[in-house]
């Protein structure tokens, strides 16, 4: 195995790579720091040798990678698998076939909080999935690939923003139901008025036959113009 420095701005982080041949990696299987290969594991697509880069990202775990409303409680973790002959114009990167049943374990021994049922193993493989499992009592996760591993913990902040988030949809909800109230009771005082004014003008129709004279879009009583006639008393004693 053979230690790589990264670059001052980088400092935190730890790279390691180790050579082996692939018929040594199908009988033994490979012990790297904290992940353990089972035997019967072939590179794929095949190649006689096998270079198998390892990363601790340490305090930078949360700069290159994040999982929405969880916490990391360790560093991420990584291992990847490159073909030995690849060329500086062909990507080396290649993929690990597990044969057996044994799958690949990462062991994290140091978890800052101690374990705790609320934990779970997340895996970033090489091609952008995330993927949960369930942590085991000796702080281990299980995986059959490659990739980048932690452990997780779920943030309470978020249970928090969800409830914040019912509550803003609840008092918009509440808001519009109390203008609908309003304008609805509006509306309905609006018919009772139109309908008693409508009663009075049958009610005053029946009462009294007059006339009636539209002024735009008001109704109102008219009487007939008609005057009474004058007329000679009989009984008048009239002198020559």
């Amino acid at each position: 195995m053979y230690d790589v420095s990264p670059p001052i701005n980088f400092s935190g982080i730890q790279i390691s790579i180790i050579r082996l041949r692939t018929h040594r990696l199908w009988e033994n299987g490979l012990n790297l720091s904290s992940f353990r290969i089972p035997p019967r594991t072939l590179p794929r697509p095949f190649t006689n040798r096998v270079d198998i880069l390892y990363q601790n990202l340490g305090n930078w775990s949360t700069f290159y990678y994040n999982v929405p409303d969880h916490t990391f409680v360790t560093s991420v973790v990584g291992f990847s698998a490159y073909d030995s002959n690849a060329t500086p114009f062909r990507n080396g990167l290649i993929e690990l076939n597990l044969r057996g049943d044994d799958p690949i374990t990462v062991s994290f021994q140091n978890l800052s909080l101690g374990w705790n049922a609320d934990m779970r193993c997340v895996r970033f493989s090489t091609n952008g999935t995330v993927e949960f499992t369930n942590l085991t009592l000796l702080g281990t996760c299980v995986a059959r690939g490659q990739g980048h591993f932690s452990v997780v913990v779920p943030r309470k902040g978020g249970e928090h923003k969800k409830v914040f988030r019912w509550w803003i949809l609840g008092f918009v909800g509440g808001f519009v139901g109390l203008g609908l109230v309003v304008w609805g009771g509006f509306f309905v005082g609006k018919v009772c008025q139109w309908k008693k004014v409508s009663k009075m003008e049958r009610e005053s129709e029946k009462s009294e036959s007059l006339e009636a004279l539209w002024i735009r879009n008001s109704k109102m009583p008219l009487a007939s113009a008609i005057r009474t006639q004058p007329s000679l008393e009989s009984n008048c004693n009239c002198v020559p």
